[in-house]
């Protein structure tokens, strides 16, 4: 079954359009998503310190890798 030569083109034509349709619309969204950013005030040193994740194990002094003697676990 042969398709016409313009069918082809049209195919392809449209293909692009929606490529770069796409392309707008992700390059729009990190714009916007951007310039929210810039307008947030800057963290205070109290809001830094709340944004830190909070290490449980390390809080235990079981953390990985730590050295046996800075546990505060007693060992039988």
């Amino acid at each position: 079954m042969a398709y016409p030569a313009g069918n082809s083109a049209q195919r392809i034509r449209i293909g692009l359009t929606g490529l770069a349709f796409a392309f707008l619309l992700v390059l729009l969204g990190s714009v916007i998503s951007r310039s929210r950013d810039d307008n947030s005030p800057p963290p205070t040193q109290g809001q830094a310190n709340e944004a830190e994740p909070n290490e449980p194990l390390a809080q235990l002094g079981v953390a990985p890798g730590g050295d046996a003697s800075t546990n505060n676990v007693s060992e039988k």
